[in-house]
């Protein structure tokens, strides 16, 4: 794969909290999102001209994370479509389980690290709708990834938790630029998820 500017790897929450329909809506939402030609402006607007995304399913520590959509670079409005299509092709079912946060960035870590280009930039976006609440704590594994020079974002759904968007910012993101968004429900995730691509892969560079 060629360099690209950014690798930004796209852990999802999937959990037993999510059900059916708000998966059909979240994984809508991501693909809407690459179909979007500000998103796909932005991902060929670096000098490398190009970024490479991934997406990882989380939910608690039984089953363990999986990688539901391997390294695929966006470097214009065909290659967007290839992804935005497997995205939604992703299996469209939630996961039993808890909200193992800590264990699905440690996954997704391992995943930034297993690129196959070479990146000027690693984020690592976490979006989910509940707290922490198996496994491996987030915050060492933020720090882990923060040591790193992986940026970690998150996006707070809180229609289980309304004052989860806390949680997130104190225990989630990291890095240089790191931030925390919120949406109300998943009737709302796919303009947030919009924003908050937007945000990430024009980084501070391109904004």
């Amino acid at each position: 794969m060629q360099p690209v500017d950014l690798a930004l790897c796209l852990a999802v929450d999937v959990s037993a909290s999510v059900d059916y329909a708000e998966f059909g809506l979240m994984v809508g939402g991501y693909a809407a999102a690459f179909r979007d030609p500000g998103i796909i402006a932005a991902c060929t607007a670096g000098p490398r001209g190009a970024v490479a995304v991934a997406l990882l399913f989380w939910s608690g520590t039984t089953p363990p994370p999986e990688v539901a959509l391997p390294w695929h670079l966006v470097d214009g409005a065909a290659a967007a479509e290839v992804l935005a299509a497997g995205i939604e092709d992703a299996p469209r079912l939630p996961q039993p389980g808890a909200t193992a946060i800590g264990t699905g960035m440690a996954a997704a870590l391992a995943l930034l690290a297993q690129c196959p280009a070479d990146a000027a930039r690693l984020v690592l976006d976490v979006s989910g709708d509940g707290r922490h609440n198996q496994g491996r704590a987030p915050g060492p594994v933020r720090d882990i990834g923060v040591a790193a020079g992986v940026t970690i974002n998150g996006l707070a759904v809180l229609n289980e938790e309304p004052d989860l968007l806390a949680h997130y910012a104190a225990e989630v993101i990291g890095g240089p630029g790191s931030f925390a968004m919120d949406c109300p429900d998943y009737v709302a995730f796919a303009e947030a998820i919009r924003l908050k691509l937007a945000r990430e892969i024009r980084g501070g560079l391109f904004v």
